[in-house]
Formats: structure tokens, C-alpha cells, sequence
């Protein structure tokens, strides 16, 4: 079993679908995407790490998806659409999408070639943040406009007898193949509509249940919404597989993201209500979290219902399978977030305010590992396995060869025994100079004073607080860790605007946005330059 999670070492960069600077507001699977791969592989690394791609819900975070397998209808490029007829430029450029350029109203052949004026207004947004507000607002109404075009190129494809498989045909076998999710994810949607984006367990009790007259009315009522959602899906799918392929044939492999646990408000938890810790009104009866730490003397109460793993194991893991081998066509590489999870879990009950009242609990362990091993083929896992220290981790790593994550921005405090330090990794480590909930290392850095980072000061041979990002990239890559991975912003040496996220805060997280030409060809021959170690160690 250990030997089909082996990492050849090298190196890659962690930067979000949505922090690319695609035009009209937020990051897309468009050119902007091919053209960081093309960075990627010219800077010699192998990988680009994402963060989850799913539909994100209240709070734009990634990782509480509406769907464990669904992607964001965000990222669907609309350069794209235009180019296959579903949508009109100028339909897109007179839609303030919250990236500070003022929208224009010109005929489609001034739009088409260029002929308009691009104007900012810093009142109107910033082209380094997306804005969430605007996206939910403005983002669906031109989706939409693009489903009707494209069910009038289906009718028409009907009509003609087109070379190859006919649009209508190739649209019919995606919902078909897809239908195992996509069914009750359509339906989701459209029923999130339906009750003015509700919770579903705000639902009517008859559709809340999922008695099966309802589901049948619901599905005849809504049936053209149904049909939108699975459009959006079709068109994510299809530029997603473009995207990947393109980047694999370049030599570059995709490290995906998946959280543990699914949101309340999932498609996830309504559709397989019995595989959950639910009371008998739906209501979660435990939910998950960390115990208080030495960050939070309240823990945190994350509110995710918990897997009901009895059941789950007697159904022998058949969502899990589902949602790994999806996640195996979708990444070369699947990062497991909050990887503890799945050997002990912490609980707490629902009605309690904090997570001081919590306890741990046995996970799956290896049975649930089996059933992923053999769900992903010959694709590779890391596991997340920050937080709490537990040999049994250590030991189910071992016997899995999944490579553990070590990070430099918690290298610098306590002793020499520091597991993060580089010079105590051992080989299968993935080194990361932090996560998406960390600061900036130049933010890190800083943000501290020099009491506090004597010991990096000493370790790193420097007291230049700018020069310091370059010595950690420098210890990293010297490492024996057999991957690593630095995010774009610290590439860029950002500071902590540029920062991703703030655990237990709302409202501000993930909408940092690179700039176009932000990346420049100083960036591409620095990170070449570390790159070179890998070979150098091949000669």
C-alpha cells in the first residue's frame, strides 16, 4: 500500500483560482490560469497547489462549500462563453464587477475590437481584492443570460447534423455521467432560490425530509432552474478538464484541497441526512472543532455537523469513495485538510457557546484510508496534520506514506526540537513558509520585534527583516523536505494585505487578487534559481 505515494522531490506554488487577475472581478479558469502555468513551468517547478474550487456559500470561504463536488460558478471564464457565442463583450464590460473599473454601455463591434474606454474609480472597488457583494449580485444574472443562449444552440444542434458529438449530446452525457451529485446539487440550488437562500433545514418539512412527492414536484417546478445549475456545472467541468490537461501537458501537476467536514447548508448533509450526527428534526446533534490551545482559551467551534462513521462504515464509505475519486479527476494531488480528524475528532455539543465543554472521540482511522486509497488510483495524498501532536498520526502517515506538512512561520518559536525547524525534517515532510491561515512572511516577520525572533535571526544569518524571506525560501528548498511549497504572495514579497485569511474573523478572508504583470521575469528567475537544487541533487 506504501509504495504508490511517492513524491519525487521538488517544489510548487500555492496560489487560489480566485486570486488570479482575471478580468471582471474575481480569478477564472481563463488565460490568466494558463498563463501562471506557463510561469510555473518555466520557473522549473512541478506543481501548482489551489485551494478548494468548490461554490462557496455565506462567508466566501472555501473551505464550507455548498458541495463536495461541484465547482464555483465564479471561476467559469467568461472571455470564454463570449468566444463560444453564450455571452456578448459588451454585455460583460457594462457590469461593475467590484474591480474598480467604471463599466461602459458601447455596441458589441466597439467592444469586440477594443474601442471603449478603461477608466478606474476607487469607489467603485480595487482590482487587488474581489468583491463578494458584487460577484453574488452581478455574477448569476450574466450566467443566466449565457444558459439561454446556450439552450438555443442546443435546439439548433438538434436541428443540423453537426460533425462529431452535437453540443446537446455531449451537455445530456455530463448530467448523465454526473448524476450521482449533480442531481440533488442542481436541485439544491434551485430550491436555495426557491426559499430566498434559506438553510435547507428552514426548508418545508416536506422537502427539508426529502419525501419523495416533493422531491418529484419540486424537480417538475423547477425543472429550468435545475437546468441552469447543471449548465454552469457542464461549463466548469469543461474548463477545468482544459485547464488540467494544459497543465499536465506542460509538466505540471495540480495539488487540490479538500476539507474535512461539509457546512450544514451543503448539498452534502440534506442529501445523505442518515450519514450524519442529526436529531430526529435534522438539527446537528454534535458538531465539530479544536479544544482550547494556547491561541484560543475558548477553542473553536467550527459548527460543521459530524459524520456519523457507523453508518459510514456499514455503507462502506460509499460517499467518501464518491467524493475521492472525484477529487482524483479533478487534482494529480489531494491535501487533506484537517487530516486528524479522520484518526480522533474532537465533538461538541451543539447548544454548547465555545468549544470548552468538547471531547475527543475514535475516527475511521484506516478503514476509511483503504476505502480513499483505493478510490484515487495512482494519485497521491498529503495530509494536513497540523495542531494537536498524536503518535497514532505518526504511526498511520508511516504505514500510508502520506507526507505530513511542516511550517516555517512556526519554526522560530520554542527550542532547537522545534519539529518545524529544517533540520529536523525528515524526508517525507511537504514544507510550506506558511498556509492560507498565516500571515505573509513578510507580514510574519514584520510583526514581531527582535525579542522574538532571536532564534530566527540566528538561524536565517540575518537581522534584514526584507532579507529574511529570502533566507527561509533559501532553508527550505535546502531541506529535506520532498516538496515545497511557498504561496505567490510571498513570492511577491507582500506584506499582510495580501493575506488570505484570519481564523474565528468574517467578512475580510479570501479576497486577495494578484495584479496582472504583478509576477515579472525577476520573480520567474529567482524561483529558477532555487529551483536548480533539484538539479543539481539529479546530476
Amino acid at each position: 500500500m506504501g509504495n504508490s505515494n511517492v513524491f519525487k522531490r521538488n517544489a510548487g506554488i500555492l496560489m487560489a483560482i480566485s486570486s488570479l487577475p482575471s478580468p471582471y472581478g474575481i480569478g477564472t479558469l481563463g488565460k490568466d490560469a494558463y498563463e501562471f502555468v506557463d510561469f510555473v513551468r518555466d520557473s522549473n517547478h512541478k506543481y501548482w497547489q489551489v485551494l478548494p474550487v468548490g461554490p462557496t456559500t455565506y462567508g466566501d470561504s472555501p473551505y464550507q462549500p455548498y458541495s463536495a463536488f461541484a465547482g464555483n460558478p465564479y471561476f467559469v471564464d467568461l472571455d470564454m462563453l463570449i468566444e463560444e457565442g453564450l455571452l456578448l463583450k459588451s454585455e460583460v464590460i457594462a457590469v461593475d464587477w467590484g474591480d474598480g473599473i467604471i463599466p461602459v454601455e458601447v455596441s458589441e463591434d466597439d467592444a469586440v475590437n477594443n474601442r471603449y474606454p478603461v477608466n478606474h474609480d476607487g469607489y467603485l472597488g480595487d482590482d487587488r481584492y474581489v468583491s463578494y457583494e458584487k460577484m453574488y449580485n452581478e455574477r448569476f444574472n450574466v450566467l443566466r443570460k449565457a444558459y439561454e443562449r446556450f439552450k438555443g444552440k442546443c435546439v439548433s444542434a438538434k436541428l443540423t447534423l453537426d460533425k462529431g458529438l452535437p453540443l446537446y449530446k455531449r451537455f445530456d452525457n455530463f448530467v448523465k455521467d454526473n448524476a450521482y451529485w449533480l442531481k440533488d446539487y442542481a436541485m439544491f440550488m434551485s430550491l436555495k432560490e426557491y426559499f430566498n437562500q434559506k438553510a435547507w433545514g428552514e426548508w418545508d418539512r416536506d422537502i427539508k425530509f426529502r419525501e419523495p412527492e416533493a422531491m418529484q414536484r419540486y424537480e417538475d417546478e423547477l425543472s429550468d432552474d435545475i437546468g441552469f445549475w447543471n449548465f454552469i456545472q457542464y461549463e466548469f467541468y469543461t474548463q477545468w478538464g482544459k485547464l488540467k490537461a494544459y497543465a499536465n501537458s506542460n509538466g505540471i501537476e495540480i495539488i487540490g484541497d479538500i476539507p474535512i467536514y461539509m457546512g450544514y447548508d451543503s448539498v452534502d448533509v440534506w442529501a445523505n441526512q442518515a450519514e450524519f450526527q442529526l436529531d430526529e428534526n435534522l438539527t446537528p446533534v454534535k458538531v465539530a472543532g479544536v479544544p482550547p490551545d494556547a491561541f484560543s482559551d475558548m477553542g473553536q467551534k467550527w459548527g460543521n455537523p459530524l459524520y456519523d462513521w457507523a453508518k459510514m462504515e456499514n455503507s462502506d464509505f460509499e460517499w467518501w469513495r464518491m467524493r475521492m475519486a472525484n477529487s482524483a479527476r479533478l487534482y494529480d494531488i489531494i491535501r487533506i485538510d484537517h487530516f486528524l480528524g479522520i484518526i480522533k475528532y474532537y465533538t461538541i455539543p451543539y447548544e454548547m457557546p465555545d468549544a470548552r465543554q468538547g471531547s475527543y472521540e475514535q475516527g475511521p482511522g484506516q478503514k476509511l484510508l483503504d476505502a480513499i486509497n483505493e478510490s484515487i488510483g495512482d494519485k497521491k495524498i498529503i495530509a494536513e496534520d497540523l495542531g494537536v501532536c498524536m503518535p497514532e498520526v505518526d504511526q498511520i502517515l508511516k504505514d500510508n506514506n502520506y507526507p505530513g506538512m511542516k511550517v516555517l512561520e512556526f519554526a522560530f518559536g520554542g527550542d532547537r526540537k522545534n519539529p518545524h525547524l529544517p533540520y529536523n525534517y525528515t524526508n517525507n515532510c511537504v514544507c510550506y513558509g506558511g498556509t492560507h491561515d498565516n500571515e505573509t512572511l513578510l507580514g510574519f516577520f514584520n510583526d514581531r520585534n527582535d525579542g522574538e525572533l532571536g532564534y530566527a535571526f540566528d538561524y536565517l544569518d540575518t537581522r534584514d527583516k526584507y532579507r529574511m524571506v529570502d533566507m527561509v525560501f533559501r532553508a527550505a528548498y535546502s531541506s529535506v523536505a520532498v516538496l515545497t511549497i511557498f504561496a505567490v504572495q510571498d513570492i511577491l514579497k507582500l506584506d499582510n494585505s495580501a493575506r488570505m485569511n484570519f481564523p474565528s474573523s468574517f467578512g475580510n478572508n479570501w479576497k486577495w487578487r494578484m495584479q496582472k504583470g504583478q509576477l515579472n521575469w525577476d520573480h520567474l528567475n529567482a524561483m529558477r534559481y532555487l529551483a536548480s537544487v533539484f538539479d543539481r541533487e539529479r546530476k
